[in-house]
């Protein structure tokens, strides 16, 4: 089970469907997205995959909502969680940086996925990994993340 993530794509197709060839050839099953989506256009973009999103602070939220239950994709609002190849996962824009951090912290996720900052990181706290995969706009570095869940192998891929 390998696992895309991307966040802070804030409306960007250019770059995001250089992320969506990225994610082809690195055969993901599934995609998070961490948040400041921007536009409808992104979802349609990323429809390829079973796809899970959480809103970030620069969304429209219900027009964002829209495009992915009109997709057939799901849309947990600000916090999202799944259960995939034994592992339990947390995601959500990294906005709040209290919830974030309580988050990390609570022992309760294998992995947790974040956004917000524009800032690629990898991390462990405790029994928890962090990733946050960068971002698609507003950044010198875009980049998303891969994670290969049965080993928990992460690659940060520039996009």
């Amino acid at each position: 089970m390998r696992l895309g993530i991307i966040s802070d794509t804030h409306g960007e197709s250019w770059t995001t469907q250089r992320a969506v060839r990225l994610f082809e050839a690195l055969n993901i099953d599934e995609l998070l997205h961490c948040g400041d989506v921007g536009t409808p256009e992104i979802v349609h973009l990323l429809a390829k995959w079973p796809s899970h999103y959480v809103l970030g602070n620069m969304d429209d939220h219900v027009l964002v909502r829209e495009a992915i239950e009109r997709l057939g994709q799901t849309c947990y609002e600000r916090f999202g969680h799944l259960h995939r190849a034994g592992r339990s996962i947390a995601f959500l824009h990294g906005d709040d940086a209290e919830l974030l951090r309580r988050t990390i912290l609570c022992g309760r996720w294998n992995l947790v996925c974040h956004g917000h900052t524009h800032v690629a990181a990898d991390f462990v706290q405790g029994a928890t990994q962090v990733i946050n995969p960068g971002a698609i706009q507003r950044t010198g570095h875009p980049s998303v993340a891969v994670i290969d869940l049965p080993s928990m192998q992460i690659t940060s891929v520039p996009v």
